[in-house]
């Protein structure tokens, strides 16, 4: 478990301003929810604590500034959900889930035992187990859901960051 420092963290696109100078500090095992109407802001505020937008101000994990974190690190301890994930038909919901790995292998390796154990593990906690072969256009919107999930789960992040749950 992780502490998330955000301090006057703000997000533009252009000129209209996203997300107004916002802090915080969520300590480890802390679970806190954005509530607000569209537009407000919800969605750019997680997307830049996971990397994917430019922001200003400071984000901290333990006292590590995630803007100076590679991405392989940054992802080691931030998981992230979108609203509106991509997601591949022809893929199998166990290489899906096994995506959520990728900062853990080398660039030039393969998974290990321990990342196809964690993706097996991770399959069977969201009871996803008989799924595991099966392909990701197959599946409900639900289960599809279920499996975004559960890559986020298996890439262990302290922080999973769920936009839209």
């Amino acid at each position: 478990m992780s502490e998330l420092s955000l301090q006057d963290v703000a997000v533009s696109y252009g000129r209209r301003v996203a997300v107004e100078p916002f802090s915080d500090t969520i300590a480890p095992g802390e679970w806190v929810g954005l509530i607000g109407p569209n537009g407000a802001g919800k969605s750019s505020l997680l997307r830049s604590i996971a990397g994917l937008v430019r922001h200003a101000g400071s984000i901290e994990v333990d006292g590590t500034r995630l803007g100076d974190l590679k991405d392989r690190e940054r992802a080691q301890r931030v998981a992230y959900v979108p609203q509106e994930p991509l997601i591949p038909d022809d893929m199998t919901v166990t290489d899906y889930v096994l995506l959520g790995r990728t900062p853990y292998i080398g660039y030039w390796s393969s998974e290990s035992k321990h990342d196809r154990d964690v993706v097996a593990d991770t399959l069977e906690r969201l009871r996803l187990g008989e799924f595991a072969p099966r392909l990701l256009g197959a599946l409900s919107g639900g289960e599809r859901q279920r499996v975004v999930l559960a890559r986020a789960l298996a890439q262990e992040a302290p922080i999973l960051l769920l936009d839209e749950p």
